[in-house]
């Protein structure tokens, strides 16, 4: 009596929710293809409070044992389609394959699988949600949906028809759909498969780590020891192709205990769901007074910003060119369902190198997708074997598609070689990297290739005072130009902002660090200037968030001052022989300066004093680059 109450409600939802009326017109294109399949596949939508309200019982089972769940709307598909002639070449219950889609899950603890914590409880059967960031995906290869199995005694009934069907269920192998020692429940004969009655259909195995685990690459300490783990998932059929590498989606499945050459907790996906992050509603009570009082200027606000930014780390009023630049391109970040086509890309050269690495790495992370790149790994996608006998490849995300949206810190350029400095140049130049699948080295026919964008800004440094650099010296530098010998005047270029920090620049108080330094030595955890009691780190971060969320855009009179100075820029950098010096990237670096600028003091209108700090950077930059322009 329950297993019919529950049919009865199942029919009830189906026929409420509309459900039923797809489950008619998909038997209809089944019936009209004059085919006879093995097995009949069905996904079924299910909204799993509506279903709770209208049958507790079956709701109960949909969440908690959803392969019951499965075969009760299985059996009342089959007597739909038996009762309305749906389909005429159906014969058995066990063709039809009921694929359950849950719309969401209740909003309890219970619910959510925490991959941080340990046991994971991969016994239950049950629908989770989890939520994670894609750092690998293979390519999409075949796995068995369905397949027909007769007895091999001829004389035995069960030598024809569809009574033996083996589909897929969640968790199960290949090797649980299709083997070669089952046996006839009639006449204990073996069973053989059927091949041409075989249904094939598309999966893909993504890992995924949870959003805590970036702070393993984004230098992040607070001296506790951690590790994280990456969890497999596996998408099937309509899921393949669905997730991107470095997004972070919400997903519902059923955890499964998957043997291999160790064994390991995968989740067989059910849905999935891009994740949204959170805008921020404002900025703290200080920066809010702070702003109001600078109103009268268009600057003054951004220049107290730079001062007193990373007072934790360096004293206010040093490297205040570079922290403003740095503060511009954090604003220039954006969440990972917005495309990044506004980066900003700083390359520093300088004499000082633990004091720019440490301002840096607390620079990247104040904004969620701050990657600071493990020398140990690679930067750009790379290739490797799946531990799971698909014979897929299986596709490494990289610190740069790690940081998407966000800010990718590469460390010292000096420390890569040469072959990696061009890949670098050759990625900043298009934003994209392709990655090319030999079909020879992974058991594959065919060649393939694969194409990604890279949506991030590139941080790095060089270190004049380098072994390296000292032997390399460079003779016929022009007036304000620097020694960039060492890297290649490619990738310079490709860089959108070139500064230069060393202790004799005039940004570059001595005294002040040395004092700072000290301080620090005596008392780690202190706050040293009345700038970082007022201003704090958390102050900054939601600062940034809100700032980069800022819908910005140009006025009439910065349009026209944009555009007449990069004219006149490119053409007293032009000469007879090797044309201009301005790259074609200027007049977008120009644009996103100025977005920045704009950001950064809280407006959604692009002023002209805005385009006027743009163009000092950029002129500033342009400089060390090539020399005055009275060299020209």
């Amino acid at each position: 009596m329950s297993d019919l109450k529950m049919k009865e409600a199942a029919l009830i939802y189906l026929d409420r929710s509309g459900g039923l009326q797809k489950f008619i017109d998909h038997c209809k294109y089944y019936n009209d293809s004059k085919q006879s399949y093995a097995v009949y596949r069905f996904n079924i939508l299910i909204n799993p409070s509506d279903v709770v309200e209208l049958d507790a019982e079956l709701g109960n089972h949909i969440l908690h044992h959803p392969l019951k769940a499965a075969q009760v709307f299985q059996s009342v598909c089959f007597i739909a389609v038996k009762t309305l002639s749906l389909i005429g070449q159906l014969q058995t219950e066990t063709q039809i394959n009921i694929v359950l889609k849950l719309t969401h899950l209740p909003p309890l603890p219970s619910y959510s699988l925490n991959f941080c914590e340990f046991p994971l409880d991969y016994t239950s059967q049950r629908f989770y949600m989890i939520q994670g960031i894609v750092i690998a995906m293979t390519t999409v290869t075949k796995y068995t949906q369905g397949a027909r199995f007769l007895c091999s005694d001829e004389a035995c009934p069960l030598s024809k028809g569809f009574q033996y069907i083996r589909v897929h269920v969640p968790g199960a192998t290949e090797s649980a759909t299709i083997r070669n020692d089952f046996v006839c429940n009639l006449c204990s004969s073996s069973l053989q498969e059927d091949r041409k009655f075989r249904v094939l259909g598309d999966k893909q195995i993504v890992e995924i780590i949870t959003a805590k685990a970036l702070h393993a690459f984004q230098g992040y300490s607070n001296n506790q020891p951690f590790r994280f783990q990456s969890l497999t998932i596996f998408l099937r059929d309509e899921l393949v192709n669905k997730m991107n590498i470095g997004d972070e989606y919400k997903i519902i499945g059923i955890p499964t205990c998957v043997k291999t050459l160790q064994t390991s907790v995968c989740i067989e996906a059910n849905s999935i769901t891009f994740c949204n992050p959170k805008v921020p509603s404002g900025i703290s009570d200080n920066f809010r007074c702070l702003l109001s009082l600078t109103s009268s200027s268009c600057w003054k606000f951004t220049a107290i910003l730079a001062n007193i930014f990373a007072s934790h780390i360096i004293p206010p009023g040093t490297y205040n060119f570079l922290k403003l630049c740095l503060l511009m391109s954090l604003v220039q970040t954006r969440d990972c369902n917005k495309e990044l086509e506004d980066c900003l890309d700083i390359l520093i050269i300088t004499s000082d190198t633990l004091l720019v690495d440490r301002l840096l790495n607390y620079s990247v992370n104040l904004v969620p997708r701050g990657i600071r790149h493990p020398v140990s790994t690679e930067i750009f996608p790379t290739l490797s074997r799946n531990n799971y006998g698909t014979g897929a490849v299986s596709i490494q995300a990289g610190s740069a598609l790690l940081a998407k949206g966000g800010i990718c810190f590469i460390g010292d350029l000096a420390s890569y070689k040469k072959d990696k400095l061009e890949q670098l140049q050759s990625v900043m130049e298009s934003r994209s990297i392709t990655v090319y699948i030999p079909g020879k080295k992974f058991g594959d026919d065919v060649d393939q290739q694969t194409t990604f964008p890279i949506q991030c800004s590139f941080w790095s440094f060089v270190d004049m005072d380098s072994s390296s650099r000292k032997n390399i010296q460079k003779t016929n530098t022009l007036i304000g130009q620097m020694d960039c010998s060492l890297i290649p005047a490619n990738l310079v270029e490709a860089f959108g902002l070139l500064i230069n920090c060393n202790e004799s620049s005039p940004c570059h108080s001595f005294l002040p660090t040395v004092q700072h330094t000290l301080k620090k030595a005596i008392d780690p955890e202190g706050l040293l200037y009345l700038a970082s009691k007022q201003f704090t780190t958390e102050d900054f971060e939601k600062l940034l968030a809100f700032a980069k969320n800022l819908n910005v855009e140009f006025s009439l009179e910065a349009e026209r001052m944009i555009h007449g100075y990069y004219l006149a820029s490119r053409r007293i950098r032009t000469d007879s022989i090797c044309g201009s010096k301005l790259s074609a990237s200027a007049l977008k670096y120009l644009v996103s300066l100025s977005e920045a600028h704009a950001r950064l003091n809280l407006r959604t209108k692009v002023l002209k004093e805005d385009v006027v700090i743009a163009a000092l950077l950029f002129e500033t930059s342009l400089t060390l680059k090539y020399g005055n322009f009275k060299n020209y």
